[in-house]
């Protein structure tokens, strides 16, 4: 806080009792410190009654690191919220998909985070009907229920608590120019520097799959199956964020989107302990020196992430690109009337296909059929809230998976930042140019060996270290 730095900024928050305001530790306000309680997340503040800074927009920082790390309940159960789940499940629902009761939910996340699940739903509608109001010319009744409240009643009432001003106030507030074109939402998605973005996207663009993703002039774009129907994304650098814009089919959509797409670019992402820790080895700190910040890619799908590992086993990049497209114009959907735009094939789709008539061998076509039998049937969710030993577990139990696969998996789909392929050839010939033995796990790079992974990679792929899809 004394320092403004940035890199804690979602961490934690600053309220300001003489105020009534709660900042991020990078406002340019400098309170004095008798007066400040801090707060764990953005709800726990708004639940102790403080309102947001319109300075620093608190509501706005990258989420914080700490949860994409930690793979217990809070961890997992604060993921599902951000994905939307309790909007659309409600607190049974998430509970149901986390394995505990509601009251053991409560309790976890209360003494973790300060506040509910409840409230930290409420906090994310707030953000997204602010996102709503100041981007798009929906009518502000349209917003409240796109953002998620149950009524106008209640929008009304949590915009003024959280905000200080009514919805038509942060609307007419609004800068110039921040009103896309009709039907999407233009944002900047906030992340730790350092970033090379633009490397990023060049990995991403470079496993596109056709139909459903692709890459021109720098401009990312892909096809989401959002809750409420397809999404179309679109991911560009900006000034010290990403600008993205999405076309939704169902604006309380905006929440989710949001979510998966930081997820897939590992915006929450503590650029600086990982490169801390990483850096500390001899032999890996020239990798971190030449490419600080290096992120570790997650997904927007994890059965879509899933099948494309599978297909990418033991042959390139541009042939599994080719299998992928192949597949996708068999057993996909289109995602738009009159687009090109298709949307992955879905796991019931895939279930009951016959492996005999997928473009690869038998067994592997097996091996997606079993996979998609097994995601269909719910047996296996591929998602941020799921228990990461237990994900890695059932997709062992399935035909032609393995260890790297199963990792592999848990690295991208479940977002597990501490998980080293040790096994993996190319990080392997990295690691023997380097003269490290990958054999001990590297268990001084803990928490962050998924990062080290990448790294390895980079280090004899370049900027693209286009291993596997």
């Amino acid at each position: 806080m004394q320092s403004k730095d940035p890199r804690f900024d979602g961490w934690f928050f600053i309220a300001v009792r003489t105020t009534g305001i709660y900042c991020r530790p990078s406002c340019p306000a400098t309170p004095r410190q008798r007066n400040v309680t801090f707060f764990p997340s953005a709800a726990a503040a708004q639940r102790a009654g403080f309102r947001a800074c319109k300075r620093c927009r608190p509501d706005a920082s990258p989420g914080s690191p700490e949860w994409n790390l930690r793979g217990d309940l809070a961890g997992r159960a604060l993921r599902l919220i951000g994905d939307g789940v309790i909007d659309r499940e409600g607190v049974p629902g998430l509970a149901t998909r986390l394995g505990y009761s509601e009251r053991q939910v409560h309790r976890t996340l209360v003494s973790e985070v300060g506040a509910g699940p409840l409230a930290l739903a409420r906090a994310q509608r707030a953000q997204a009907a602010r996102v709503l109001l100041e981007t798009t010319d929906l009518p502000v009744t349209d917003v409240a229920f796109a953002a998620g409240f149950a009524s106008v009643r209640q929008f009304n009432d949590t915009v003024r608590e959280v905000f200080a001003t009514t919805p038509s106030g942060l609307r007419a507030a609004r800068r110039p120019g921040t009103v896309g074109e009709a039907g999407t939402v233009t944002l900047r998605l906030p992340y730790r520097e350092p970033m090379n973005l633009s490397a990023l996207l060049d990995h991403l663009g470079a496993h596109a799959v056709p139909g459903v993703e692709t890459y021109v002039d720098g401009t990312f774009a892909r096809v989401v199956d959002a809750p409420g129907g397809p999404a179309l994304v679109r991911l560009s650098p900006g000034d010290g964020a990403v600008t993205c814009t999405v076309r939704l089919c169902d604006n309380r959509d905006l929440v989710a989107v949001v979510a998966r797409v930081r997820r897939l670019l590992d915006l929450d992402a503590d650029p600086v302990a990982a490169d801390a820790v990483l850096g500390a080895d001899p032999r890996l700190a020239p990798l971190v020196r030449k490419r600080p910040g290096l992120r570790s890619p997650g997904t927007v799908d994890g059965f879509e992430t899933a099948v494309g590992t599978i297909v990418g086993q033991q042959v390139s990049v541009a042939g599994a690109r080719t299998v992928l497209g192949r597949i996708v114009a068999e057993h996909g959907r289109p995602a738009f009337d009159g687009e090109p735009w298709l949307l992955f094939p879905t796991a019931d789709a895939l279930a009951a296909a016959d492996p005999a008539t997928l473009p690869m061998p038998r067994a592997r076509g097996r091996s997606i059929q079993a996979l998609a039998t097994a995601v269909a049937a719910g047996e296996l969710e591929l998602d941020p809230g799921a228990d990461r030993d237990d994900i890695r577990a059932a997709l062992l139990a399935l035909p032609g998976v393995g260890p790297w696969t199963a990792d592999y998996l848990r690295m991208r789909a479940v977002a597990d930042p501490d998980v080293l392929l040790a096994s993996d050839l190319v990080a392997r010939r990295a690691a023997a140019d380097l003269g490290i033995d990958l054999g001990g796990g590297g268990p001084a790079w803990a928490p962050w060996r998924s990062y080290a992974t990448h790294h390895l990679w980079a280090h004899l792929y370049g900027d693209l270290w286009s291993v596997k899809p």
